[in-house]
This record gives structure tokens, C-alpha cells and sequence, in this order.
């Protein structure tokens, strides 16, 4: 029987030879490129972000165990209510309030679409009613009203219900005694809802002004960004005024003010140490130390 003659190496086709293709145990492993439909092989979604200010690559999970701030530039990340609350108040001592107040289009607004589509919309995108959460709470066993805005729902912008909130927890306060504390993180007043934001301005700070009447305390938290009719209204009415360091806190935007004035702005213009070095800021706070200020306020005001 004849036998099957055997290639000679170096003939083209022969595995190893200079013509043939290297199997895929030849090849070598810098060679070797594995399937990953343009996405990162081996790396989960969301375990690493990089920070805005000094762009380090950093741990997701290790920056949420410090608060959300950057542990190597101390870059404080925005933040939503919910996790406000968490960071601020005694664990499992808020008691959520008026959480079925709902906004309503009363105008029938239209911009790029439908205001009431869009309520729609940041309504399933949050899973919150509108830009707040109100409540009784504990900070360090000292019981409190709670205000926190949430920069998730159309970047906290004040319209009726927001506005609603915000009187009916001071006066809440009023009634009982409690320190008010207000965090803001808003865009300013409800382009959406008209003149009504606008009315939200005064009725807030006629709340706060039956407030300061009967001796009660107002902390205001000022959190990047607090602009527009927020600032120019319940926000800079606090009896104290904390804010967290490098947050933007203003009326109009930097930019605006530039165009208007055709001059330069000074270097960290509407930033908190600018503010506070100017007195419209009490003390800039750093986030791992905004809890135990507001409860050191309150025991120097004897609430």
C-alpha cells in the first residue's frame, strides 16, 4: 500500500512554513485580539469614572464610600436628594412628607415638547413627583424640618409644587420649633410654569419671614449649582449660611455677567470662598463635615 506522502517544511500551506496562515495556537497572545463588540473586555459598566477636576481614574464604589467627593483633589460630585438625605440625616429618621403633591400644566406649555410630556418623562426618569423631598428628620438626635432639592428632575428647577413644598415645611418649623434646613441645588425658577414660579419667590420668603418672627432658626445649605430665582429668594435668607466648597452660587451665569459688563471676572467668581470672602456666605463646609456643622449650629442658636 502506497503511503500518503508527507509535506516537506517550508512548503507554502505547511503549518510553520513562510507561506501558510499561523494557527491559533501559533499565534502570538499580542496577536490574539478577543471579540468585544467595542466595548472594554472584562471591565463592568460604571466601575470606574474619572473626575472632572484633576482626571483621575477612580474606583466608582470607593467614591461613593467617601461621600461622593474625589479622594484625591476633594472634588465634590453632584448629588441627588435621596442621597443627600442618607448623608446628612440619623439613619431611618426621615419621615418623608406631602410626597403626593404632583405639578400640573396649567399653562399648557410647549417648548421643544410639551410640558406635560416632560413632567411625564422626569417623573418615570426619577421615580419622584417633582425636584424636592420634604420631611421631619434627626441630624446627630437633633430633630428637624428637611428640605433637599433633587437636581435629577429638570435640574430642581422651583415651579408651583417645589414652591408648595418649601412654604409648607417652614411653616411646619414655625409650628413646631424645629430648625429649618434647606438644601438647594437648583437652576432657578420653572421657565415652564411662567409668572407662577416666579410667585414661588415671595411666598417663600413671606414663610420665612413668620418664621424669623417668632424666634425660629433658618440654615440654608447652598450645593452646586444654586442659581437663579432660588438664590434670589429663600436661598440667601438663611440665618446661617453653609455652603459646600467651589459651589456655583449666583444669579445669572459667569457667562452672562462677562457679555454684560465686557469685563473680565475675578478668578473663582460665584464660587463659595468667593462668595464668603464677599459675606454672602457664612462658611464654606466641607461634605464630610456638613453634618456635624448643622448640628453644632443648632445647639450654638439653643434649638
Amino acid at each position: 500500500m502506497t503511503q500518503p506522502k508527507q509535506p516537506t517544511p517550508g512548503t507554502p500551506g505547511t503549518p510553520g512554513s513562510p507561506g501558510s496562515a499561523p494557527s491559533q495556537a501559533e499565534r502570538s497572545w499580542l496577536e490574539h485580539k478577543p471579540e468585544t463588540n467595542g466595548k472594554a473586555a472584562g471591565v463592568p459598566e460604571g466601575l470606574w469614572k474619572r473626575c472632572p477636576n484633576c482626571e483621575a481614574m477612580l474606583y466608582a464604589k470607593q467614591v461613593a464610600q467617601n461621600l461622593h467627593v474625589c479622594p484625591d483633589c476633594d472634588y465634590h460630585y453632584r448629588i441627588d436628594a435621596i442621597q443627600r438625605i442618607e448623608q446628612i440625616c440619623d439613619p431611618g429618621s426621615f419621615e418623608p412628607m406631602w410626597s403626593n403633591l404632583s405639578p400640573r400644566d396649567t399653562l399648557g406649555f410647549h417648548d421643544r415638547i410639551p410640558y406635560k410630556e416632560r413632567l411625564k418623562n422626569e417623573q418615570e426618569k426619577t421615580g419622584q413627583n417633582d425636584a424636592i423631598q420634604c420631611g421631619r428628620a434627626f441630624i446627630k438626635g437633633r430633630g428637624v424640618v428637611l428640605a433637599v432639592m433633587d437636581n435629577r428632575f429638570m435640574m430642581a428647577s422651583m415651579g408651583c409644587v417645589v414652591g408648595e413644598k418649601i412654604t409648607r415645611a417652614i411653616e411646619l418649623g414655625t409650628e413646631t420649633d424645629r430648625p429649618v434646613i434647606i438644601v438647594s441645588a437648583s437652576g432657578g425658577a420653572r421657565m415652564q410654569e411662567s409668572a407662577l414660579s416666579l410667585m414661588q419667590m415671595s411666598k417663600t420668603s413671606a414663610a420665612l419671614a413668620r418664621l424669623d418672627d417668632v424666634g425660629g432658626l433658618f440654615i440654608s445649605v447652598l450645593t452646586d449649582p444654586t442659581t437663579g430665582g432660588v438664590t434670589a429668594s429663600f436661598a440667601m435668607l438663611g440665618d446661617v449660611i453653609l455652603a459646600e466648597r467651589e459651589a456655583l452660587i449666583g444669579f445669572a451665569g459667569p457667562r452672562v455677567i462677562a457679555n454684560t459688563v465686557r469685563q473680565d471676572l475675578p478668578e473663582g467668581f460665584q464660587r463659595a470662598e468667593f462668595l464668603q470672602e464677599k459675606g454672602f456666605v457664612d462658611r464654606v463646609i466641607h461634605r464630610h463635615d456638613m453634618r456635624s456643622e448643622i448640628s453644632r449650629v443648632i445647639d450654638y442658636a439653643g434649638k
